[in-house]
């Protein structure tokens, strides 16, 4: 079954690695005999995303985004394998999702005249200040 991103873009499960694995840390004997935790694995040049939502997620600054472009999300949160699926599957989804929004593109404004002059008569203002506090040195 594909992983529905949004209603026009789905992931085909043959794209999606999903290997179970042992997680780590305490846990006792059940932990040390059964592999609960899951490790998925996405190729993001190699998959059929448009190009464009390719391209953002390439650029996004993941730690989970390899240099050859491969997420890698291992979840390990529950003792059952099919919760630490769906939870890698989920932030898979996230991450697609953060990089399918178009970031906003920045129109540079300028600060108004009076702005300016306001900002020049405050710095005189306190410069006027800071010159009234110097010790007066006596011409003896």
């Amino acid at each position: 079954m594909p992983v529905h991103i949004t209603h026009k873009v789905q992931i085909p499960d043959h794209e999606i690695q999903l290997e179970a694995i042992r997680a780590q840390g305490a846990g006792g004997q059940h932990v040390n005999k059964v592999a609960t935790a899951i490790h998925l694995r996405f190729d993001i040049p190699g998959s059929s995303l448009p190009e464009e939502i390719k391209s953002r997620l390439l650029a996004i600054a993941d730690q989970r985004i390899s240099k050859d472009g491969v997420v890698v999300i291992k979840a390990q949160q529950s003792r059952s394998q099919e919760k630490n699926r769906t939870d890698a599957v989920k932030r898979l989804r996230q991450l697609i999702l953060k990089a399918m929004v178009q970031p906003k593109k920045r129109r540079p404004t300028r600060a108004s005249q009076s702005a300016r002059k306001k900002r020049m008569d405050r710095k005189t203002k306190r410069g006027r200040i800071k010159q009234l506090r110097k010790s007066v040195s006596s011409d003896d």
